[in-house]
């Protein structure tokens, strides 16, 4: 089996401002993919979970030869939470209202990755900020096109 790891990380100045995100996909612990990119107008709950969207839509452009296991580390707890804690099937049970019976912000990027954890078998890891030498990269990625 086949280890990918990938790596996300969002920012954003002003939040809402302009933002960045980016990805490091390593497989069987080998750098293989390197992405990031930016929005005009956004957050960075927004920018976090498109770090994850363009992340598992990268492995779509790839071939594997063996079944693989995908993890998506990051340093949001909104993004992991809503996986780990299982805030999505609450959301989607009470029609995509949160706690306080307000609409879910994020609907669409939720709605994406939660298609496209499912399609991969994702799981989602949450780390401490800046924790090791990939964390570091994807953080100063996502920082780069909005310092």
């Amino acid at each position: 089996m086949v280890k990918i790891e990938i790596y996300t990380d969002g920012a954003c100045s002003g939040n809402p401002g302009p933002g960045g995100w980016s990805f490091l996909m390593l497989e069987d612990g080998k750098e293989k993919i390197k992405k990031s990119g930016t929005e005009k107008e956004t957050t960075n709950n927004k920018c976090e979970m498109l770090a994850a969207i363009k992340g598992l839509e990268e492995l779509d452009n790839l071939e594997f030869f063996q079944e693989i296991s995908v993890s998506v580390i990051s340093d949001s707890a909104y993004l992991v939470n809503g996986f780990v804690e299982d805030w999505i099937s609450g959301w989607i049970k009470n029609g995509w209202l949160n706690s306080e019976k307000k609409p879910v912000l994020n609907k669409e990027l939720w709605e994406s990755l939660i298609l496209l954890q499912k399609k991969h078998k994702a799981s989602f890891i949450k780390i401490k900020r800046r924790s090791n030498e990939f964390a570091i990269q994807v953080d100063n990625l996502a920082k780069k096109p909005i310092t």
